[in-house]
């Protein structure tokens, strides 16, 4: 019998403040009912201890600044490193599927990291992607994030990337942090179609989020083709959530693990401590191991209180139908990028760390390759409440970029480390072979990992 694996780090020691939602009792409760059920024992479970990611499995992802050790705590380390476990467990088959149940938690953290955003540092799932990428050799990769707001940072990562598909279901960003997420965000010129997004109206229920997991989530991955699903598996569109306006229940859930059945889920956001997270988290579980859930509810659970399918069956075929369009659309619309920018696509973005009070500004370049998604430079430069300042130049050449983009990637990061400039810091993160150099420009002194 194959296993369901799980990893569980609550990561005691840290919290942004002790009133704070993302807190250390967070995922208490979570612990005790787990061992009070007796889930840690049963023969459909196996259990992980917790690993450590390595500053090189973070560089892959992020250029984080002024370096690693500025923007993370070893209870970023074991959370990241917790979900690299459960993803070897799986890709070396000891295990069927597994969930990393971990904090702190990732999917806002973008990939130039200047503080904490969204009650994140670094992006677990994106950590993990570009881990499996590497190690393993996978190329194309599902995420499915069902966290109730909207991952605007795994977007980000994955912008650029034809090889990952990227689903968010979320509150509409008109009604809730941190106002994206809608219908037109679909990837950039060269991975467009490859990033959908279903904004849902508050209080939606088990009913309408079933109905687009059935007639649009579910027909996108058997278009797309993954060797790897992962659901980024946050759990506040739950219906006691303090931080939003949903109504799905662990049952819910459940049945969404079930049917989706991904190959790995990492815990992201959830802050009904008692009344939902143990019952949710229960749920994913028993529905990855092929365990009875059927009775599974709430202390509080009414189904009058949730009523039937909610928000209007016309706007969740609008969606389906928009979105279907949009994906089976993407080669043509791409050709058109291609004939529009034939070099080079620029365009700029303005990102605000809310936990931190940081307020950014980037220029972006992508080189529009004719053999592989291109290199990217960013320009960064972000303003700290305090008065601190960072200007940074970085360079990212992708996981499968090729000979051209390499070379070009390098080309520019030894010019700009040669030469005076404006930047404090300038990075390479070459994915294709694995380098990833960082030059504090003041003190002319190199890491590189």
């Amino acid at each position: 019998m194959k296993q369901t694996g799980l990893v569980f780090f609550p990561a005691f020691d840290w919290a942004i403040s002790p009133t704070h939602p993302e807190r250390e009792e967070r995922l208490l409760y979570t612990r005790d009912q787990l061992f009070e059920e007796g889930v840690m024992d049963l023969p459909q479970i196996r259990e992980y201890k917790s690993g450590l990611a390595t500053h090189k499995d973070i560089a892959r992802v992020h250029f984080c600044v002024p370096n690693v050790d500025a923007q993370i705590t070893e209870a970023h380390l074991v959370s990241a490193g917790s979900a690299l476990v459960i993803a070897d467990a799986v890709m070396n088959r000891e295990i069927k599927n597994g969930f990393a149940l971990v904090r702190p938690p990732g999917h806002h953290a973008m990939t130039v990291a200047h503080g904490n955003r969204g009650f994140c540092n670094i992006n677990n799932e994106a950590i993990m992607v570009e881990y499996l990428r590497k190690k393993y050799g996978l190329r194309k990769i599902a995420i499915v994030d069902t966290d109730v707001h909207h991952g605007d940072g795994t977007q980000e990562i994955f912008w650029h990337d034809p090889d990952v598909l990227f689903i968010s279901f979320h509150q509409d960003g008109r009604t809730l942090y941190p106002g994206s997420g809608f219908m037109d965000e679909l990837g950039g010129p060269l991975a467009y179609g490859t990033t959908i997004n279903i904004p849902l109206p508050p209080n939606t229920n088990d009913g309408g989020i079933h109905y687009l997991l059935d007639h649009l989530v579910m027909p996108l991955l058997d278009e797309f083709g993954p060797e790897l699903v992962v659901n980024s598996a946050g759990q506040d569109n739950h219906y006691s959530d303090p931080l939003a306006n949903m109504a799905f229940s662990a049952q819910g859930y459940a049945v969404l693990n079930q049917k989706l059945a991904p190959d790995i889920a990492v815990l992201e956001g959830g802050y009904s401590v008692e009344t939902a997270l143990p019952y949710v988290n229960m749920g994913i579980i028993m529905a990855m191991a092929g365990i009875d859930y059927s009775n599974l509810r709430e202390p509080d659970y009414s189904p009058a209180r949730l009523g039937k399918k909610s928000g209007s069956q016309d706007y969740f075929n609008q969606i389906i139908n928009t979105q279907m369009a949009n994906f089976r659309g993407r080669a043509a619309k791409i050709q058109d990028y291609r004939k529009r920018f034939p070099h080079d696509y620029a365009y700029s973005q303005q990102i605000y760390y809310d936990t931190d009070g940081i307020s950014e500004q980037q220029n972006i370049r992508l080189r529009m390759c004719p053999d592989c998604s291109g290199y990217r430079t960013i320009q960064s430069s972000a303003r700290h409440p305090g008065g601190e300042n960072y200007d940074v130049f970085c360079i990212t050449v992708p996981m499968y970029g090729c000979p051209k983009c390499q070379e070009e990637g390098q080309r520019i990061y030894d010019e700009m480390i040669g030469k005076p400039g404006p930047f404090d810091y300038v990075y390479l993160q070459d994915r294709a072979q694995d380098v990833y150099r960082s030059m504090n420009t003041g003190r002319k002194t190199e890491t590189v990992l």
